[in-house]
C-alpha cells in the first residue's frame, strides 16, 4: 500500500481552511435552539467535508500523529447529527484509513523491523479496528448513495452486478473504503471470515481504476503496485504489472511522490531478491527533497522514513 498520507487533490488554500474553523465555533457556541442548532451542524459539516487539509504540507509527522484524532472525534460528534452526510462519511473514511495507515501500522511494521513482536501484534489489532471503523463509514457513505449497495457488498454476492451502479463521483468512497478493507485484511490474517472478503475490495478498487484511473495522481494505481506485487503472473499479477502500475502512477504524479517506488522495492524487489535495485531505489528515495512538492511533503517524508527502515534491515531481507 502506498504512503499516500494526507493529500486531498482538491485542497484548495487557507479559505477553505478557515471556513472550517469558523463553522466548528457556530456548532459549539450558537445558543441551542433547535432551527439554528441543525442549521449550524449542516454547515460544519459541509465546511469540514469540502475544507482542504494542511496536514499534507506538513514537515512533522509527529504533530500531525497528535493532532488527527481531535478532528477525527470532532467529525464522528458532527456525523450523530448528520448521518447521511455522504461529505463527512467519505471524509471519515479516508482520514481514518489515512492515520491508521501512516501511523499505528507504520509503528508495527517497525516493530516487526526491529523484533519487537508484542509491539508488532498490538499495533496491528489496534490497525485493523481502525480499518474496520474507516470501512463502515465508507460503506454508509455509498448507501446513502445507491440503495442496499453496500448490503450487496457486504454479502458478496454478484459484487460485480452491484458495481455496475457506481458512478465516477463514488471512485473516492470506492477507493478509500476498498483501501480500508484491504488494510483490515492485512493486519487481521487470523480473521479468516475477513480474508474472505478480500474479493470484495478488490473488485471496488478494479471499479474505481475503471472509472476514473487518474484519480488522486495515480493513488490507484499505487494501490495496485503492492497488490499485484502478492500475486503470481498466473493470478493475475507479477512484477510486470505491479511495474505497469508504477509506470502510471508516477507519470500521474509527475514523478513527485516517493511512496510508489518505496512500495515497488518492498514488494517485488524484495521478492526478486534484487538487493542491488532495492538499496538503488531506495537510496534515490532517501536523497529526494521532500520539500520539491509541497502538498506531498508529509507523504514523501513518510515514505522516506519507510526507505530508511528497510535499508537498516537490509540484511534481514535478503539472503
Amino acid at each position: 500500500m502506498s504512503t499516500h498520507a494526507y493529500h486531498d487533490p482538491s485542497a484548495d488554500g487557507p479559505s477553505r481552511v478557515n471556513r472550517t474553523h469558523v463553522a466548528l465555533i457556530l456548532a459549539v457556541t450558537l445558543p441551542p435552539l433547535a432551527g439554528c442548532k441543525s442549521a449550524a451542524l449542516s454547515f460544519a459539516a459541509d465546511a469540514i467535508a469540502q475544507s482542504g487539509t494542511s496536514y499534507a504540507s506538513d514537515d512533522d509527522p509527529e504533530l500531525v500523529r497528535d493532532a488527527v484524532p481531535f478532528g477525527l472525534k470532532t467529525m464522528e460528534g458532527i456525523l450523530e447529527e448528520n448521518p447521511r452526510h455522504v461529505g463527512l462519511l467519505t471524509a471519515l473514511t479516508s482520514s481514518f484509513t489515512q492515520y491508521g495507515y501512516a501511523f499505528v501500522q507504520a509503528d508495527a511494521e517497525q516493530a516487526d523491523l526491529d523484533g519487537r513482536i508484542d509491539a508488532a501484534r498490538a499495533g496491528r489489532a489496534r490497525a485493523k479496528k481502525l480499518f474496520l471503523r474507516a470501512r463502515e463509514y465508507g460503506l454508509r457513505g455509498l448507501e446513502v448513495r445507491h440503495e442496499k449497495l453496500s448490503r450487496r457488498l457486504r454479502d458478496g454476492r454478484d459484487v460485480a452486478g452491484a458495481l455496475r451502479r457506481a458512478e465516477k463521483k463514488d471512485v473516492p468512497l470506492l477507493y478509500w473504503t476498498a483501501s480500508a478493507w484491504t488494510l483490515a485484511i492485512v493486519n487481521g490474517k487470523g480473521d479468516m471470515q475477513l480474508v474472505a472478503e478480500l474479493p470484495v475490495a478488490i473488485a471496488m478498487m478494479e471499479r474505481a481504476l475503471e472509472l476514473d484511473e487518474r484519480w488522486g495522481e495515480g493513488a490507484i494505481h499505487e494501490f495496485f503496485v503492492s497488490y499485484d506485487a502478492t500475486r503470481s503472473a498466473a493470478q493475475g499479477g507479477g512484477a510486470g504489472r505491479a511495474r505497469a502500475h508504477l509506470d502510471r502512477a508516477l507519470a500521474l504524479s509527475m514523478n513527485k511522490k516517493l511512496g510508489p517506488l518505496v512500495s515497488w522495492a518492498e514488494g517485488v524487489l524484495v521478492q526478486q531478491q534484487d538487493r542491488a535495485e532495492f538499496t538503488r531505489v531506495l537510496e534515490e528515495v532517501v536523497r529526494a527533497d521532500p520539500d520539491a512538492e509541497p502538498r506531498y511533503r508529509l507523504a514523501n517524508i513518510l515514505a522516506q522514513r519507510r526507505a530508511r527502515a528497510l535499508l537498516d534491515h537490509v540484511d534481514d531481507l535478503f539472503l
